[in-house]
C-alpha cells in the first residue's frame, strides 16, 4: 500500500457562471521514504494539487468533480474535520511558498512553531520551548534561539522560509509537502536546506512531495518526477529517465529554459544618477528594564555605491547579509548614516516632503508580489496609485491610458486591469508589480528578488522584459538576488555582501570568472553547480 495514493483527482473553481478546470484527472502515488517532484510552470495546477491532499482549498468555491486521495489507505476527500485536524501538521505537514503571507504577523516565532507541539504532542511550555530551540538549530537558525520573541517582519526572507520548515518538521511527519521550499534563500543556504531535508528523510523515513520550478533541485532530491501542464500530468517517470530522455515537448522546454544572455552596454562615462558614500544602517539592541542600547546590529556597514543610467548593479549574498536593507536605505525608506545623493540632491538633508517629488523617479519592485499588491484593489487601482499621488491633475481617461500602456509594455492584456491579484499566477503578479513601478517613468529602479518565486521559463521572460525596459527607458537598476544565474544575465557590476559589508565588488565577468574572496568563490561554485544540474551535464 502506497503512503499517499491519488487517483483521477480533478479540481474546479466556480465563480458565478464561470468554471475553471484547474486540475484534470491527476493520478500519482508516493511510497514511504520516497521523494516525488511535481514540476511545471506557474498556473499548471501544482499547488492546487498539493492543497487538495490536505483539503485546504477554499470551499465551496473549489469543487472536486471526481477523484480519490488516500493516505495510508484512509480516504481524505470526504474525511471529517476531526480526522483532518489529526492529520494536518502531524502526519502530513506543508511548507508554503510565500512565508511572509503564511506566517502570522501578530505572533512571535516561538508561538508559531510551538503551536503544533501544543496541539498534537500536548507538550508543556518548557518542553515546547526546548523543542523550538532544537528545531531552529536544525534549520540553521541558531542565532534566533536568543530571539524567540522576534516577529516575522523582523526576519529576512530566507530566515522566514527556514522558520516555515521548522514548523513543518516539528512533529516529524510521515509526509512533507514542500511547496517551493527554497525560493527565498541563497544557493549556499539552499544546499544546506536540501541536505537537511535529505538527512531528515533518511532518519525518519519521511516521504516528500516536492513542488518546485527549479529543475536543479529536482535532480538532486527526487526519485520520481511528475510534470504538470495546464492542470494535467503530461509525463511521469524516474528522475534520471526524465532528465536524460524526456518524451513530452513541454518537458523538453522546461529542461532547456533558463535566463541567458548578457546585459546591454551602457555609458560608463555618464554622471552617476545615484551615489552613496559610507552608507550605514545600524539597528540598536536594547536590553534591561530601562531598554538601554547595549549593542548594534550592523545591517549595512560603510558601503559605497555609484549607479549610472542604463547600468545594472547586482547585489548578492546570503539571506540576512543586508542586501534589501541597502536598497531600502538608498531610497530613504530606512534611516541611515552617510551620504546618499540622487541626481545631485543630498537625500539625507531633505525632509520627506522635499523628497516626495523625487520618489516618482525612484521605484522598487518587491520580492513577494502577492504580499506587496493589495488584495482589495483591482490591477488598475494598484497601477494608477502612483499617478494619483504624483500627478493629481491628470484626468481619469489619461490615467487609464497610462495604466493600459504600462500593462501592455510588461506583457499583460489591457483587460486584466479589472481583475484582482489573487486571480493571477506568480509570474503575472510580478509583471503587475513591474507595471506599477514603470507607469511613473522612473529613472532608477530597485529590483528586490523579482524572479525568486518564478519558474525557470518565466524567469527568462522577466529577465528579457527588464532588459527591454532598461534599453527603452535608459533605466538604472539595482538588482538584488541570491540567484547568481539571473544576476549574471542582468548585471554589469556585482557587489557581494556578507554581514552588512562588501566583501568583493567589480565587473560582473571578473567576479564570476575570477572571484578573489573565498566567500565569493563559494557562492559562484554553488551557482555553477546549479547550472550543471540544469543542463543535465
Amino acid at each position: 500500500m502506497a503512503l499517499l495514493d491519488v487517483k483521477n483527482l480533478s479540481v474546479d473553481f466556480v465563480n458565478g457562471p464561470f468554471t475553471t478546470h484547474a486540475v484534470k484527472d491527476v493520478s500519482f502515488s508516493i511510497e514511504k521514504g520516497e521523494t516525488l517532484a511535481v514540476v511545471g510552470e506557474s498556473g499548471s495546477g501544482k499547488s492546487v494539487t498539493a492543497l487538495s491532499v490536505l483539503q485546504l482549498l477554499p470551499y465551496p468555491a473549489a469543487k472536486h468533480p471526481g477523484g480519490s486521495i488516500k493516505f495510508r489507505g484512509e480516504e481524505l476527500m470526504k474525511a471529517t474535520d476531526v480526522v483532518l485536524r489529526s492529520i494536518r501538521g502531524n502526519k502530513i505537514s506543508m511548507i508554503f511558498q510565500e512565508p511572509m503571507t503564511s506566517l502570522n504577523p501578530l505572533h512571535t516565532i516561538e508561538k508559531q512553531i510551538s503551536e503544533a507541539l501544543f496541539l498534537h504532542k500536548h507538550m508543556n511550555p518548557s518542553a515546547a520551548r526546548q523543542r523550538v530551540i532544537e528545531l531552529l538549530e536544525l534549520v540553521g537558525l541558531s542565532k534566533l534561539t536568543s530571539r524567540l520573541g522576534a516577529y516575522p517582519h523582523e526576519l529576512s526572507g530566507g530566515q522566514r522560509q527556514r522558520v516555515m520548515i521548522a514548523m513543518a518538521l516539528a512533529n516529524e511527519p510521515d509526509l512533507l509537502i514542500a511547496d517551493e521550499p527554497t525560493t527565498a534563500v541563497d544557493v549556499t543556504v539552499q544546499a544546506q536546506l536540501l541536505k537537511l531535508l535529505r538527512d531528515l528523510q533518511k532518519k525518519l523515513g519521511m516521504a516528500i512531495m516536492l513542488i518546485t520550478h527549479d529543475l536543479s533541485i529536482v535532480k538532486k532530491m527526487a526519485n520520481r518526477v511528475a510534470v504538470m501542464y495546464k492542470g494535467e500530468v503530461v509525463e511521469t517517470g524516474e528522475t534520471q529517465k526524465i532528465f536524460s530522455h524526456p518524451e513530452h515537448e513541454y518537458t523538453k522546454m522546461l529542461l532547456s529554459a533558463q535566463p541567458r544572455g548578457n546585459p546591454q552596454p551602457y555609458d560608463d562615462k555618464a554622471t552617476p544618477i545615484l551615489k552613496a558614500d559610507q552608507l550605514k544602517v545600524w539597528f540598536p539592541v536594547k536590553t534591561g528594564i530601562f531598554r538601554r542600547t547595549t549593542d548594534y546590529v550592523k545591517a549595512v556597514d560603510g558601503i559605497d555605491v555609484a549607479i549610472r543610467p542604463g547600468q545594472t548593479i547586482g547585489v548578492v549574498g546570503e539571506s540576512g547579509s543586508g542586501k534589501t536593507t541597502l536598497g531600502l536605505a538608498l531610497l530613504r525608506l530606512l534611516q541611515s548614516q552617510g551620504l546618499v545623493s540622487f541626481e545631485g540632491h543630498d537625500l539625507g538633508k531633505m525632509t520627506e516632503k522635499q523628497i516626495r517629488p523625487l520618489r516618482r523617479d525612484m521605484q522598487i519592485v518587491f520580492q513577494d508580489p502577492y504580499g506587496s499588491l493589495s488584495p482589495r484593489l483591482s490591477v488598475e487601482q494598484i497601477v494608477e496609485e502612483g499617478l494619483l499621488v504624483h500627478f493629481p491633475n491628470m484626468t481619469k481617461a489619461e490615467r487609464t491610458a497610462k495604466v493600459i500602456a504600462a500593462l501592455q509594455e510588461t506583457g499583460l492584456d489591457a483587460e486584466t486591469r479589472h481583475r484582482y491579484p489573487h486571480e493571477f499566477s506568480g509570474g503575472q503578479r510580478q509583471r503587475i508589480a513591474i507595471a506599477r513601478a514603470m507607469v511613473l517613468n522612473p529613472k532608477f529602479v530597485i529590483l528586490d528578488e523579482p524572479t525568486s518565486a518564478l519558474d525557470m521559463s518565466v524567469q527568462a521572460q522577466i529577465v528579457e522584459l527588464l532588459r527591454r525596459l532598461q534599453q527603452t527607458h535608459n533605466l538604472a537598476y539595482m538588482f538584488i538576488s541570491h540567484d547568481l544565474r539571473v544576476v549574471r544575465a542582468m548585471s554589469h557590476q556585482v557587489i557581494v555582501m556578507r554581514n552588512g559589508r562588501v566583501v568583493e565588488t567589480g565587473e560582473a565577468r571578473q567576479v564570476f570568472e575570477n572571484p578573489r574572496e573565498d566567500y565569493t568563490k563559494t557562492l559562484v561554485a554553488a551557482a555553477l553547480n546549479m547550472d550543471v544540474a540544469d543542463t543535465g551535464t
